[in-house]
């Protein structure tokens, strides 16, 4: 074996045993992805679309979460446990509720089969046939057949890729069959899985993505999926039933809100100010509150109060409005209201919190602190809470819990290093074995161990790297 073969073997070699003894999760990757985009009224508006599905599947809705994320791609998935992530651009690609709904039902068909956790079967066959297609290759170029041994690798890892395609169809025609179940048993009509699969098929056209067979993608072909439920739909006595036009109004709402949120000049032409429906002056009002027209912003939720006075999330939108345009105390009223009648939800609670600390008036402290700790006691993973939580702690002079709150608001934000110094700061000044005590304890043991992950992750790189 000549000296540059001999070097290529031991180096190949080498790569495939560390390839064997890294676990799966270990690859390299950048860990920021999209932003969580919390609302108390898109966060009920999916509780309520997902849950006649969730019971269909047999799943237990208070485990089952729908979660919107901050990203344009037109993309829905399970990733671990039980969380749907809809990402906000297929939110604002979906026409109605029920479109939504089929959307859920294929991603909870992935939930209720256990897909996140068998991905990894598919992994483990792709990857041994990768290995040993490699070896082969290695000793065919040992041997001196060096064309010979790179045909067999090439080969090899198409066949692997052929095989982990194969095996992600399967489960996504499978999760399309367990959907189209789940709404039929919550006697909702398939119209709106087909209608959005229409539109991926539309947009495979406009991508030029002609494809007679879908033997090199992850998911079946739209025209693969539509054909296969349509039989299915069109002899489901769902398939018949109207869309439930209250939970489609909220619906439009949500979505034109989210619209004027995210995209502020789109939707100011998207929703005319001709157009004097709810869901226009829903988008206008955050459209003309990103972009800094305060006055504007508040006259459209005057509107949109005109049509309902006592909508916790009209006085929601028109508390924040007004806090985040410097006007803290005349903001209070409308979001007291509005945690009221929304039943004291946390979220809304947490920018009562927010103004009754912005006021910087010792009299609202008390009111703040109560309702703050409300909210976290209810929802202990919203950041913001713990973070207003804190600044009262501090004015208050309790150091340690402001740093107890510190270390809450950092571990939700990713912060290991932050939160491991914060709870060992605040275990220092509260009583020991105390809840409080306690729970700073359990944060700096996972910082802790979520420090020594990234070390690792660090080390490991830099090994690689040499």
């Amino acid at each position: 074996m000549n000296a540059p073969v001999a070097r290529f073997v031991r180096q190949l070699m080498l790569a495939l045993m560390l390839a064997v003894s890294m676990p799966a999760s270990a690859q390299d990757s950048d860990e920021s992805g999209p932003s969580v985009l919390r609302d108390t009224e898109t966060e009920a508006l999916f509780r309520d679309a997902s849950r006649p599905l969730i019971e269909a599947a047999k799943l237990d809705p208070n485990s089952v979460k729908v979660v919107l994320l901050n990203d344009p791609e037109i993309n829905a998935f399970v990733a671990t446990g039980q969380t749907v992530y809809i990402q906000s651009g297929l939110l604002e690609a979906t026409d109605n509720v029920n479109q939504l709904q089929g959307v859920i039902a294929h991603e909870l068909g992935h939930v209720a089969g256990g897909h996140s956790i068998r991905i990894d079967e598919g992994v483990r066959s792709a990857t041994g046939l990768t290995i040993a297609t490699l070896v082969l290759g290695a000793l065919a170029i040992a041997a001196g057949a060096g064309e010979a041994g790179m045909g067999i690798m090439a080969a090899g890892q198409q066949a692997a890729l052929g095989n982990f395609l194969s095996f992600t169809r399967t489960q996504e025609a499978s999760a399309d069959q367990a959907g189209a179940h789940y709404l039929s048993v919550a006697g909702i009509t398939g119209k709106g899985m087909l209608d959005f699969f229409g539109k991926l098929q539309n947009q495979e056209y406009r991508l030029a993505i002609y494809d007679k067979d879908s033997y090199a993608r992850t998911h079946p072909l739209s025209s693969e999926r539509i054909q296969a439920l349509t039989m299915i739909f069109h002899s489901d006595p769902a398939w018949g039933h109207p869309v439930d036009p209250a939970l489609d109004a909220r619906f439009q709402r949500v979505k034109a809100k989210l619209f004027g949120f995210l995209e502020p000049r789109r939707a100011v032409s998207k929703y005319p100010e001709t157009d004097q429906s709810v869901p226009a002056h829903y988008a206008r009002a955050y459209a003309y509150h990103m972009g800094s027209y305060p006055d504007k912003a508040i006259a459209e939720s005057n509107a949109l109060l005109a049509t309902n006075p006592h909508d916790p999330y009209f006085l929601e939108l028109k508390g924040q409005i007004l806090l985040e345009s410097g006007k803290p105390a005349d903001a209070i009223s409308p979001l007291r209201e509005a945690v009221q009648r929304s039943g004291d939800a946390p979220l809304i609670a947490a920018m009562l919190g927010h103004a009754l600390v912005a006021t910087e008036d010792p009299k609202y402290f008390t009111e703040a602190k109560q309702v703050l700790k409300t909210a976290v006691a209810r929802d202990n993973q919203d950041p913001f809470a713990w973070y207003q939580l804190g600044v009262i702690y501090d004015r208050e002079g309790d150091e340690a819990r402001a740093q107890l709150a510190t270390a809450e608001r950092s571990n939700l934000e990713g912060n290991p290093k932050l939160a491991y110094a914060s709870a060992q700061m605040a275990m220092k000044g509260i009583a020991s074995g105390s809840p409080d005590w306690l729970r700073a304890q359990d944060i700096a043991m996972v910082s802790r161990i979520e420090l020594a992950k990234k070390d690792k992750r660090y080390r490991d790189k830099e090994q690689k790297d040499q």
